[in-house]
């Protein structure tokens, strides 16, 4: 079963142990960070009162994955969606691609890679959850099956009317990601993006592909029209330029036997 996090800002203190856990297990430098970078793949931001934490979204169809030319990345049946370093170009596309602006670059190495949260999956593999989850004081972060976090959602919110906006992020963004989120103000003061479409970004890029050799055709069909349309014009005009040509040579023709017959009737008048 696809496992997932739901994250709840109401429980969120700004202990930024997560960040400390995440620094430890994936052996990341310990500075301090207040965005995300290819050495801060956890990072807990401060919104007025409010604490939120942000890490890649693990997306369900995952854009970063469609748009790899050679497989770097790959979204695991467990919900995690990991990165081979060793299959990397450094194309950066998933940079591009990604709609929450997640994979980062280690522009100052001389070897450099993309770097973003993996969900922990060695420890997935061994049973365990993720390390930030793990440590939590206050269980703001929540590890288990995806359904299961969002049917626990669902109840926070019925449970206690008017200290959760009724939404669940991340249950349907971009068709859904693995990392849920739960919060008491619009998910616009926290910084999400909240014009984010609900189906997977790959499909809409397959939908645009899809039409591509429609438009080639098409296109063909006109560039075709246009060439025949100037080739035409051209050859029209080389036939007008001839014409003219033929005559004025006809025309100067005429007018060298006109003088020639003139100058033979002044001789024979002289004589």
């Amino acid at each position: 079963m696809a496992k997932a996090i739901l994250f709840d800002v109401t429980k969120c203190i700004g202990c930024k142990a997560c960040e400390v856990a995440c620094k430890d297990q994936n052996h990341l430098p310990e500075n301090e960070d207040t965005k995300l970078t290819a050495v801060t793949w956890n990072i807990v931001q401060q919104h007025g009162e409010r604490y939120v934490r942000r890490f890649c979204m693990h997306c369900q169809t995952p854009t970063c994955v469609s748009v790899c030319p050679v497989g770097a990345f790959t979204k695991r049946p467990d919900g995690a969606v990991v990165y081979d370093e060793t299959k990397c170009i450094g194309c950066r596309y998933c940079m591009a691609a990604c709609p929450f602006e997640v994979p980062k670059y280690e522009w100052a190495s001389t070897m450099p890679r993309v770097q973003k949260c993996i969900m922990c999956a060695s420890r997935l593999e061994q049973g365990q959850q993720p390390a930030c989850t793990e440590i939590c004081p206050t269980g703001a972060g929540l590890f288990g099956e995806r359904e299961e976090l969002l049917k626990e959602a669902r109840v926070r919110i019925e449970s206690n009317p008017g200290q959760y906006v009724d939404h669940v992020y991340g249950e349907k963004e971009v068709g859904g990601t693995s990392v849920l989120y739960l919060s008491s103000v619009p998910f616009g003061e926290l910084g999400f993006d909240t014009n984010l479409t609900t189906d997977p970004l790959p499909s809409l890029t397959w939908y645009v592909l899809s039409k591509i050799p429609n438009l080639v055709s098409f296109g063909g069909v006109m560039l075709f029209g246009i060439w025949w349309i100037i080739n035409r014009r051209i050859t029209l005009e080389r036939e007008r330029v001839q014409r003219q040509r033929l005559e004025n040579q006809e025309r100067d023709g005429k007018s060298e036997q006109q003088l020639g017959t003139r100058a033979m009737t002044m001789a024979e008048e002289v004589d």
